[in-house]
């Protein structure tokens, strides 16, 4: 008991493993993952305390307050709702016993310490990171171009020296394309599931 206080103490025992996909099962975050929905994990980081799942949908972290605590709070992420950014890896020096991957999803920034020797996979889910936090920024920028575009046809409406009932069809006509682009575009802008960046980085 006195041994893992101490290594609790000196934070080694938040240093992870990578779980191989067909141990999947046998962690505690594989029973929250939504397998009836086509969720599905792409790669998994068990400390003593806790264990950080990425899959298709969401980021699951299944949080420890402690190596010698046996209580848990689960915590999920969907992409759509928590966007991923500042994702950074730092490599080992020669005395270090870990690696670091870390990275922000929503507000919320992650810092995870994963034993040296794996450093190769980690890196495939850094990539993956990397590439996921792109397609966030680069939706982003497209639907501000969007909604820049629709203030100012509205401002140009707003200015025009037509009649009323010109005017009243002109923000009709904006409204009923608004929610039709949104409608048809949502799902491009505002990503759910990113299986494929996951298959192409981690699973190729």
């Amino acid at each position: 008991m006195l041994k893992k206080i101490a290594s609790d103490a000196l934070g080694l025992s938040d240093v992870g493993t990578i779980i191989s996909k067909e141990d999947y099962d046998k962690t505690d975050a594989d029973d929250y993952v939504m397998h009836e929905d086509g969720e599905q994990i792409y790669f998994l980081i068990k400390t003593k305390a806790d264990e950080y799942c990425f899959t298709n949908l969401a980021v699951i972290h299944v949080d420890g307050e402690s190596a010698v605590s046996s209580k848990r709070v689960l915590k999920r992420y969907p992409y759509a709702q928590h966007k991923i950014s500042n994702v950074m890896l730092e490599t080992a020096g020669k005395i270090d016993l870990d690696v670091e991957i870390k990275f922000t999803i929503g507000n919320i920034p992650f810092d995870i310490d994963v034993k040296k020797s794996q450093i190769e996979q980690l890196k495939d889910l850094y990539k993956a990171l990397v590439r996921i936090s792109e397609i966030n920024y680069e939706n982003e920028l497209a639907l501000g171009f969007s909604n820049q575009s629709l203030d100012r046809a509205v401002q140009s409406i707003q200015s025009s020296r037509s009649e009323e009932a010109s005017v009243f069809e002109s923000y009709k006509g904006i409204a009923e394309f608004t929610f039709e682009w949104l409608k048809t575009n949502k799902a491009q802008y505002s990503v759910k599931d990113f299986g494929d960046v996951y298959e192409k980085y981690i699973n190729n």
